[in-house]
């Protein structure tokens, strides 16, 4: 009796372990899309506090990075001071824009007057941009070629360095 529970023990327990170490050494902020190397879908929103409508297509020509964050979220707190200063010293070069995912109008703008912001924050009321983009969670990190073809995506806060290093792959993003 005891050598069958150990069998099906074994049946259940090797095949978990051989997953979670061929898994071991990849990036869990790594998710493939089925979006990289397409055109990226396109949209048209109004940024918080209003003004005219952002659209994708205005934003063809330059490198551009898409960040879809909210005031909610914790890890978007972290990035926030990243991509305010990429963005201001980077603005010749590569165009930033935040999409607010499931977010009050009134707290994003009251986030964005304390903690600054350097690139236009766009509503998506409805999350229809988050849809087409396929986003799950907050923050999701798009990166276009000048083209607008979608080149790279990043789940997860963005640091100094791994901010550098998608740059570098929208064909020009970076020196």
């Amino acid at each position: 009796m005891n050598r069958k529970v150990l069998a099906a023990g074994l049946l259940v327990t090797l095949p978990l372990l051989g997953v979670l170490l061929l898994n071991l050494g990849r990036d869990p902020h790594a998710v493939a899309s089925p979006l990289i190397g397409k055109p990226a879908p396109a949209f048209q929103l109004t940024p918080v506090g209003g003004g005219p409508p952002v659209s994708l297509a205005g934003l063809r020509g330059r490198p551009a990075v898409i960040n879809f964050w909210a005031t909610w979220c914790v890890p978007c707190y972290q990035e926030h001071p990243v991509l305010v200063q990429a963005a201001r010293d980077l603005s010749s070069e590569v165009q930033f824009v935040g999409i607010v995912y499931d977010d009050e109008e009134a707290r994003v703008k009251t986030f964005l007057d304390q903690k600054g912001g350097g690139y236009p924050s766009l509503l998506d009321p409805e999350g229809k941009t988050a849809i087409a983009y396929g986003v799950y969670g907050v923050p999701e990190t798009y990166f276009l070629s000048p083209q607008g073809t979608i080149v790279d995506k990043h789940v997860g806060p963005l640091s100094d360095e791994l901010l550098a290093d998608k740059l570098r792959k929208t064909q020009g993003g970076l020196p």
